[in-house]
C-alpha cells in the first residue's frame, strides 16, 4: 500500500441543484458520442437524397455525406471539474463540452448548477457555471443531433419530402 492510498481525499457526490465552492482544477478529459436516433437519421438521409439526385442530374459533382457518417453521432469532450466548498469537502462534477480558457482560474469562487445523470454511477452533470469573482455565467456547449446533421442536409430533407409528396400526389391522381 503506498502513501496515495493512505491519504486519498474523499470525493463527495452532490445531488442538490447548486454547489458553491472554490475551483480546484480540471481532471483528465475524454470524448463521448452523442447518440443519434437511426430511424430519424435514415429518414433525413433518404429525403435529402431525393434533392441530391435531382442536383446531380442537373450538374455533375458535389459532395455527399454517407449514411455511415450520419449515424455515428458527434463526439463531445467530457471533463471532471473539482470544487472545494467552505467545509473543505471536495466535489467532482462532470462537464460536457468546453468552456473558454479564461473562464476559470484555480481558486476562483464559483457557483455550479448541476443535474443528475441517467447512470447513477456517474457524477452529476454541470449545467451552468457562474464565476463569482467575475460574475460571468458560462454554459458549456455540446453538439446535438441537429447540429451534427447540419442545416444544409435538413433543408435538403425538407425539399426532398415536398418533392416526394408532390410526385406521389401526382401519381395517385
Amino acid at each position: 500500500m503506498d502513501d496515495t492510498e493512505l491519504y486519498r481525499e474523499q470525493i463527495l457526490r452532490h445531488y442538490g441543484p447548486v454547489i458553491t465552492g472554490r475551483f480546484l482544477g480540471f481532471r483528465d478529459s475524454y470524448t463521448r458520442e452523442v447518440k443519434i436516433g437511426q430511424p430519424l437519421a435514415l429518414a433525413v438521409f433518404v429525403t435529402a437524397s431525393v434533392i441530391g439526385m435531382l442536383v446531380r442530374m442537373i450538374r455533375s459533382g458535389g459532395s455527399r455525406r454517407k449514411f455511415k457518417d450520419l449515424k455515428k453521432g458527434p463526439e463531445y469532450l467530457v471533463t471532471l471539474v473539482r470544487l472545494r466548498d467552505d467545509l473543505g469537502q471536495i466535489y467532482e462534477v462532470e462537464m460536457h463540452g468546453q468552456l473558454p480558457q479564461s473562464a476559470l482560474h484555480r481558486g476562483d469562487l464559483v457557483q455550479v448548477r448541476v443535474l443528475a445523470q441517467k447512470d447513477p454511477d456517474l457524477p452529476v452533470k454541470l449545467q451552468q457555471l457562474i464565476n463569482l469573482e467575475t460574475l460571468q455565467p458560462f454554459r458549456p456547449w455540446v453538439p446535438t443531433m441537429w447540429s451534427h446533421l447540419g442545416a444544409g442536409l435538413l433543408i435538403q430533407a425538407v425539399l426532398g419530402t415536398i418533392v416526394t409528396l408532390a410526385v406521389a400526389t401526382a401519381w395517385i391522381s
